[in-house]
């Protein structure tokens, strides 16, 4: 595994870990609010897609040992930007996989520049301001205390309040223009995107698309609960061949 940097177009450092394991493919990425891509379920589950694909993990802004602050979806999609494009001189196809806040920027950089050849959307809001975030049930905070990583948690960075309420687009108001094939996963018992906000993305949706509704919580958390479904369910969809006709 590699590890690199790259500057974002508005000067961000990025920290990238770039597995190399001599495909045509690769599968990128993203993380959500207070993980990295050093957090213990993104190098498994980056070490079981290598098995099948290249496959690069980055620190958004704001987290980990990449510069700024995390703005909540607001610039993130700067961040991947440079990330696809320099994925895009190496590889043949690319993938975005993205997790809970991560999900709703591969959604959102797909709307604006349509360079991936298929998505995974985990646990992806429809509408940042109408996540509900229950941070009190023991499904949020046991979780949280299971992953718990001193180091990360210190490397968490997040902007000024005035700076996290700018306007952000929803995924919602652009699914429509996503046109790769996208999965949606999304948990039973999240307590804190609650499941109506990825079905709804994925009932807006006019691409080729598929909902599994996982029988377990929020984002990386469904991986580590049942990881063998999990990559068996990722790994189907990416080797899928596109159908001509949207999945229902």
């Amino acid at each position: 595994m590699e590890k690199i940097f790259l500057k974002t177009s508005d000067g961000i450092k990025l920290a990238l870990n770039h597995y190399k394991t001599n495909h045509k493919e690769v599968v990128i990425i993203v993380h959500g609010w207070f993980m990295t891509k050093d957090s213990r379920a993104f190098t498994n589950l980056a070490e079981d897609f290598s098995k099948y694909y290249d496959v690069i993990t980055f620190d958004c802004r704001g987290h980990g040992k990449s510069s700024g602050f995390y703005t909540f979806t607001s610039k993130e999609t700067i961040d991947l930007k440079a990330v696809v494009d320099y994925a895009k001189k190496q590889y043949e196809k690319i993938y975005l996989a993205g997790f809970s806040l991560g999900g709703a920027i591969v959604l959102i950089h797909s709307a604006l520049y349509n360079d991936a050849d298929k998505i995974i959307a985990v646990s992806a809001p429809a509408d940042f301001n109408k996540i509900e975030n229950q941070m009190w049930k023991k499904e949020a905070w046991l979780p949280t205390l299971q992953k718990c990583e001193p180091k990360r948690w210190c490397s968490v960075r997040p902007s000024f309040i005035y700076l996290m309420m700018r306007p952000k687009i929803k995924p919602i108001d652009i699914i429509k223009h996503v046109k790769a094939p996208t999965l949606f996963i999304a948990g039973k018992k999240d307590p804190t995107v609650h499941p109506w906000h990825t079905e709804k993305l994925y009932k807006e949706a006019v691409c080729e698309k598929r909902f599994e509704l996982m029988d377990g919580i929020h984002a990386e958390d469904l991986y580590i609960s049942n990881h063998e479904y999990f990559i068996k369910l990722c790994l189907d969809w990416l080797q899928k061949t596109p159908a001509t006709e949207n999945l229902h």
